[in-house]
């Protein structure tokens, strides 16, 4: 039985009881039931508007669903390819360990491939472009210690 429903039986109630209206107790017990049927309306009015909420709701989760599976395809792992805009650095790109390559002679990742190394004298880590390192040495940002670059026939990095 609704809230609704519940009132209208009391007005009934009252009804059948011949409650009289110009009495002190009868106006309180009208004036309840009255109440009563407002908040009754009230509420069956929230109920539907939740209702209608929910079905936006449901709408909306499967218009994000859809739009997240053109941006992101069927894959619940999101693995994507960056080798294009890979900036890496050796070790810790998938992209070079999926070229094969070896330590300090990633070709895969074109002109973004950087190199971290310490300043010997604050131990800052500093990250270190390519086109820096053939310039062959740099400026340590932190205490101003110059670092010079050293190369061999396997142009792998050491500094002085």
């Amino acid at each position: 039985m609704s809230v609704l429903e519940k009132v209208a039986y009391l007005k009934g109630l009252a009804d059948g009881l011949e409650l009289d209206a110009a009495s002190k107790e009868g106006k309180l017990i009208l004036a309840i039931i009255d109440a009563l049927g407002d908040i009754a309306e009230e509420v069956d009015a929230l109920g539907e508007n939740a209702l209608d909420l929910a079905d936006e709701i449901d709408a909306m989760s499967s218009d994000v669903s859809d739009i997240e599976e053109i941006i992101f395809g069927d894959d619940d792992d999101f693995d994507f390819d960056f080798d294009d805009d890979c900036d890496c650095d050796d070790d810790d790109c998938d992209c070079c360990g999926d070229n094969g390559c070896e330590d300090g002679d990633c070709d895969c990742c074109g002109d973004d491939l950087s190199y971290v190394v310490d300043c010997p004298a604050c131990n800052e880590e500093i990250n270190i472009e390519v086109d820096l390192l053939e310039e062959g040495g740099i400026v340590c940002p932190k205490c101003g210690e110059k670092l010079e670059f050293v190369f061999d026939d396997d142009d792998e990095e050491s500094d002085d």
